[in-house]
């Protein structure tokens, strides 16, 4: 199936699509971004994704942007490439203008969304558990803004991706964990699940917060708790949440393997959980 992009309002094959050349998404990074998964054809998280994308639009000062007509492009683009299982990328940018550091008077936002095929690459690591890296946190200080300046993401990613890992966590030079390079993640210590508090220093991340709401709903208590590098061998449960990696347990960090090895009775618990929330729509 051809995956399809709807710009500004038109729709095309996603390769037919261009952003201009002095777009300051382009040029600067001058942009946000969300990524959606469509299973049997629906968005999945669609209001809480949307909603932080609003966020970032207002923390940006990106202004004259309608999200609602943004949400009807995004499902006539699904229904129009018959879509089951799928992703939707919506991504704005502040527009196109001379290029200078200060916001342009005039720019007409720039918006792109497309809409395409997905084949779950986490299936199996799901079932067996993924190993993962630890990587120096170098991003800049307001990683709650879901914007296209990733390129301390990208660094990191690619050394996990060397070190023939599935994700790198960060940390900051007190070896406190703040995330992963496209992640959110989790903990369990003493029967008690636990993630870092939301802030400016990392993405309030969708699939976290629903977890959040299953681990109450499985009867897991939960705390919102900062883990630090060194604490990794007291957990009996490590596990990344993400739009595409769902809950995907984690049973080695670097050279230290997680608990015994195989992901942790928390995790299936949350992952059971998951599959039913999805399935209930």
């Amino acid at each position: 199936m051809h995956a399809l992009a709807n710009v500004n309002g038109e729709t095309m094959p996603l390769a037919e699509a261009r952003v201009p050349v002095l777009d300051r998404g382009f040029l600067f990074g001058d942009a946000v971004y969300e990524v959606l998964r469509v299973y049997r054809g629906r968005p999945w998280l669609l209001d809480a994704h949307f909603a932080r994308l609003g966020r970032g639009l207002e923390a940006l000062r990106i202004q004259g942007v309608n999200l609602s007509r943004l949400k009807e492009r995004m499902l006539a683009t699904i229904a129009a490439g018959k879509f089951q299982e799928a992703v939707a990328y919506v991504h704005i940018t502040r527009g196109a203008a001379p290029r200078k550091h200060a916001f342009p008077l005039n720019a007409v936002p720039f918006e792109l969304l497309y809409v395409q095929e997905f084949n779950d690459p986490y299936t199996e690591l799901r079932r067996t558990g993924a190993t993962v890296i630890t990587r120096p946190d170098i991003r800049w200080d307001r990683c709650d803004i879901k914007s296209t300046n990733l390129l301390g993401n990208v660094l990191a990613m690619q050394a996990a991706t060397e070190a023939g890992a599935v994700e790198a966590l960060l940390y900051l030079p007190d070896g406190t964990l703040t995330e992963g390079a496209h992640t959110s993640f989790f903990a369990v210590h003493d029967g008690v699940l636990l993630t870092r508090p939301n802030s400016s220093a990392i993405l309030p991340g969708t699939t976290r917060d629903l977890v959040l709401r299953l681990a109450a709903e499985v009867g897991l208590p939960a705390r919102e708790q900062a883990l630090n590098r060194a604490e990794l061998p007291l957990v009996s449960d490590l596990f990344l949440t993400g739009t595409t990696s769902e809950v995907l347990p984690i049973i080695r960090v670097d050279e230290q393997t997680i608990a015994d090895g195989r992901p942790g009775s928390a995790t299936r618990k949350l992952q059971e959980a998951f599959v039913r929330a999805v399935g209930a729509g």
